[in-house]
């Protein structure tokens, strides 16, 4: 049995994980590798891939400016969250500010000393990167389009660095990233329906308070038809470079169907929350689903 002592630290590491959003950053070191092994680099054997040091270190530089990306954020938004999401800011704040502050310099430094390894291109990406990442959080967010745009981007940029890393330079590749950039945009508008209380508490301007809820619906309504694009060249003009992951473009289109039917029903957050819940689950899904692409891959180009 934990002591005391024991179990606060415990506590605050789950807070700072917590804040951090591990299990995003999870998720996106797996998107990372996945994308690299399937679509970046498919011509290479998969062991060559996984031993790359230099996407290594662009995985760990992106990690942890994304890791220092959420604290910053949670770092500016601590007051509007306790009217959002009491039960996770409570978590949170078992943290000090002091504490994240430190925590959130020391991953900069880290991404930086990562990226350095690679070239000094990288130093320089990864250096915007964060400065965008901190100025999203403290100004652009508070801003109607912007913040949405600028959240989408940033979410897709990790990508970019291992796209240039690769240097390939392929349509589909072009194709899977406005499919993702899309549903990301979605996302964070969804969000913005589900924050409406805190955010107009706390002065930020986003698009539900500024052109109300049905504008809202109705951008959501249009993007989700803008993401049918994307997916409908992926399962016709490059059927043969996706393989299996047809399936889940497939399931994509019925999961916008009932997207959109929940979305017109939508009444108030808990409401908001289930379309938050499908279009996390479909990025998920999504990112797992890049092993159909070539489900004998393992196999016949480990080596």
């Amino acid at each position: 049995m934990f002591n005391r002592k024991q179990k606060l630290l415990l506590l605050k590491f789950f807070s700072l994980f917590s804040v951090v959003r591990g299990y995003n950053i999870l998720i996106i070191v797996i998107a990372q590798y996945l994308a690299s092994i399937y679509i970046l680099a498919p011509d290479l054997p998969v062991r060559k891939v996984l031993f790359d040091v230099n996407l290594l270190m662009l995985v760990l530089a992106s990690s942890s400016a994304i890791a220092s990306g959420y604290i910053i954020n949670s770092f500016y938004d601590s007051e509007k969250d306790l009217i959002n999401r009491p039960r996770k800011t409570m978590l949170d704040r078992l943290v000090s500010q002091r504490t994240k502050l430190s925590t959130y310099f020391l991953l900069n430094f880290l991404s930086v000393i990562f990226a350095s390894y690679v070239s000094f291109k990288a130093v320089l990406f990864f250096s915007v990167y964060i400065f965008m990442l901190w100025l999203y959080s403290h100004k652009l967010k508070k801003y109607p389009f912007i913040g949405n745009i600028t959240a989408a981007i940033l979410a897709v940029v990790p990508f970019f660095a291992i796209f240039v890393h690769y240097g390939n330079f392929d349509i589909v590749i072009f194709v899977h990233a406005t499919f993702l950039f899309l549903l990301i945009a979605m996302r964070e508008l969804v969000k913005d329906l589900e924050n409406i209380k805190g955010d107009l508490t706390h002065g930020y301007n986003t698009i539900p308070i500024v052109y109300g809820e049905m504008t809202s619906k109705r951008m959501l309504t249009i993007l989700s038809i803008l993401t049918l694009v994307p997916i409908l060249l992926l399962i016709t003009k490059f059927k043969t470079e996706i393989g299996y992951m047809d399936f889940y473009f497939y399931a994509s289109i019925a999961g916008l169907v009932v997207f959109l039917v929940v979305l017109w029903y939508s009444r108030n957050k808990i409401h908001y929350m289930v379309l938050h819940n499908i279009l996390k689950f479909a990025i998920v899904l999504g990112v797992f689903s890049i092993v159909l692409i070539h489900v004998e891959l393992l196999t016949s180009r480990f080596f």
